[in-house]
């Protein structure tokens, strides 16, 4: 991986997971919406899984299981953390998601819960991702989007520049949905199929936002973020302007999670294929029951 590609300290990710472990279940309410909704996904795909990966599992309470939903017989787990991988209800790989042990054409079904956002060559885990599945396997992945923590990144930067005259990288950067597509394109997927959504939670302050995403395990890990710590009237003044731009009458601060979906197939010959130009068996004018005119012609 070249230099230009590094930009988060993934050693740092795994000690912070490390750190965030124990008391993960005080603060997993986000991994578990996500997981509720990619269950919901993939209960609409009308098949079987013999063989499922779950990539970036954490402690295992937000992923799959087996004879879960979608039909899932077998199970392996992939957790970059080893005592988070240590909690999970059965046996479990600790392994970067970024350098997968995993042998070409192998699984099923690779599921990933807001894990691949912190990849810092995305393109690559796409890649070993697709060639980890069968021919015909399905990808089913959620990882957080550009619009991720926009109301703490600016109060944190407006703080930061008030007070000492610049600003640092505070919130690690974040893919945009509109790219994402492409890179599934890229990584060789069939069908892929990407959408997002935001989810809204709500603070007491941002002294809480930011206590529960240390207990999440997922603080800023950017290469180039600020390596002294930051003076505690810098958070102070954060919180005031947090309070100012984003508050609610109840007093509490609200927070943006932007969750971007990826679901695609390895490509197998018998999924469906577009049609050459001219190849057509019917008309468009004809199932619409109007008049084919020509791309010149004006309507009327």
């Amino acid at each position: 991986m070249s230099d230009e590609m590094q930009v988060f300290d993934r050693e740092l990710l795994r000690r912070r997971r490390d750190r965030a472990a124990k008391g993960l279940v005080a603060h997993d309410f986000l991994f578990q919406e996500v997981a509720t909704r990619l269950s919901d996904r993939l209960l609409d795909v009308t098949r079987r899984f013999p063989l499922a990966l779950d990539l970036g599992c954490r402690t295992g309470r937000a992923g799959l299981a087996a004879g879960g939903p979608g039909g899932i017989e077998h199970l392996i787990r992939v957790e970059s953390s080893f005592r988070m991988a240590a909690a999970v209800p059965g046996p479990a790989i600790v392994a970067d998601a970024e350098y997968l042990p995993l042998a070409e054409g192998r699984f099923d079904l690779v599921y990933s819960n807001l894990d691949l956002h912190w990849a810092n060559d995305l393109p690559g885990a796409l890649v070993q991702i697709r060639r980890a599945l069968k021919p015909d396997g399905l990808f089913l992945g959620a990882m957080l989007g550009g619009e991720t923590l926009t109301e703490l990144r600016d109060a944190l930067m407006m703080a930061e520049a008030e007070i000492t005259g610049g600003a640092s990288p505070r919130i690690s950067p974040f893919a945009d949905l509109r790219d994402v597509g492409g890179l599934m394109q890229r990584a060789g997927f069939a069908l892929p199929v990407i959408d997002g959504d935001r989810i809204t939670v709500t603070y007491e302050n941002i002294f809480s936002l930011m206590a529960d995403l240390r207990g999440m395990g997922e603080t800023n890990v950017a290469i180039e973020r600020l390596k002294q710590p930051t003076r505690r009237g810098i958070f102070i003044r954060a919180g005031e302007i947090y309070q100012d731009r984003h508050g609610g009458e109840d007093g509490r601060i609200f927070t943006t999670f932007q969750v971007i979906y990826l679901h695609g197939w390895a490509p197998h010959e018998d999924q469906p294929q577009a049609l050459r130009p001219g190849a057509a068996q019917s008309r468009l004018a004809d199932a619409l029951g109007v008049p084919e005119r020509s791309t010149g012609e004006k309507a009327g």
